[in-house]
């Protein structure tokens, strides 16, 4: 179940986007240089952010696209119950794995921009990327194709920044909320129940996602 998982978690276009990933990282992280910004963690993760979003992006998006092309989604079917396994595993592998990822990036930032401790940047970014991810996977069982879900997410993420500028930022519900960006007129109590409360709103939303993602995919008519 684990090699197969890697095979689809790896096929096709997955190193392009971490190419892709790094490539971003890369050049945001020169542009902070040239322009002379102040380093500090807040800076590290509004840099790291979106290349996490980018490594989640396709395994989780066109994952049930990949079972079909490669003519594995009817077998997988036919298996009473083997499905959830699979595709469960491979969401907890994609996670581990791009928190892992995360983490070397962070590495690379700390060496590079700003010393930060690693695990706790790690862990606070993987929290909006594995939502994303699981909302990814969810849209992926309900359009049942890649392309359309690509689509999908991306006009969702640019409503998510359009309501963020415009109503959620700095709030519990901003699902890009810098934990390392405190507001000078907060006090840091408040900040950390801030903080704690959108983190318990991710974790939510994230399970809720794929739970509905695993009770489409009993609908076994819409997919073969």
């Amino acid at each position: 179940m684990i090699r197969y998982n890697l095979r689809i978690i790896f096929a096709n276009r997955f190193i392009w986007f971490l190419i892709a990933a790094l490539a971003f990282f890369l050049f945001f992280a020169v542009q902070v240089v040239l322009n002379g910004e102040a380093m500090s963690e807040d800076v590290v993760y509004n840099l790291l952010i979106f290349p996490g979003i980018l490594l989640i992006f396709y395994p989780s998006v066109f994952g049930i696209q990949n079972d079909d092309d490669s003519r594995m989604l009817e077998i997988l079917f036919g298996i009473p119950n083997y499905r959830y396994k699979v595709w469960l595993v491979r969401l907890l592998m994609i996670y581990t794995l791009v928190f892992f990822i995360i983490l070397l990036f962070a590495v690379l930032a700390s060496v590079l921009l700003y010393k930060v401790n690693l695990f706790e940047m790690a862990y606070q970014l993987i929290y909006p990327i594995i939502f994303l991810g699981s909302m990814a996977f969810m849209f992926s069982t309900i359009i049942k194709n890649g392309n359309g879900t690509a689509v999908a997410m991306v006009l969702i993420g640019v409503a998510l920044l359009i309501l963020r500028e415009d109503l959620m930022e700095g709030t519990q519900w901003d699902i890009f909320l810098n934990p390392f960006d405190i507001p000078n007129n907060l006090n840091e109590v408040i900040w950390a129940g801030i903080i704690r409360k959108n983190r318990i709103f991710m974790a939510i939303g994230t399970l809720v996602f794929v739970l509905y993602g695993l009770f489409n995919l009993q609908k076994r008519e819409k997919f073969v």
